[in-house]
């Protein structure tokens, strides 16, 4: 499975954004799919994630309210749109799957097996 995002940029506080992933895989509608993110000099974190079926969506709280993860079955893509974004928010956006999803999509880096090469997110004051 290769995972392929884009959609990153340069934004001003408080513009918007949408990042999307696209996947290679013939099986992406059974993997759940979650975005991570890493700003320079810091740990990667959860951002948010999205279930196989699309039913379920989990958030990190720093950025619920303001993004919104969405997929589409037919396109083999997620999205995440981004709005009302922060300086605090730039960072390098990656994409990632879990072939083996339980319930609710993971949050943790080891829940996923594939991971994209990352899209660049700079927001400025």
């Amino acid at each position: 499975v290769q995972l392929q995002a884009s959609g990153g940029g340069l934004v001003q506080a408080g513009g918007s954004l949408r990042l999307s992933c696209a996947s290679s895989g013939r099986t992406f509608s059974y993997y759940a799919m979650g975005w991570f993110r890493q700003a320079p000099g810091k740990e990667r974190e959860f951002v948010a994630a999205i279930s196989w079926s699309g039913s379920s969506t989990r958030y990190a709280d720093s950025v619920k309210g303001r993004f919104t993860c969405s997929r589409d079955h037919g396109k083999k893509s997620v999205y995440l749109q981004m709005n009302s974004l922060k300086p605090e928010d730039t960072a390098v956006y990656y994409c990632a799957a879990d072939r083996d999803p339980g319930p609710r999509p993971g949050y943790t880096g080891a829940d996923y097996d594939y991971w994209g090469q990352g899209t660049e997110v700079t927001v400025s004051s």
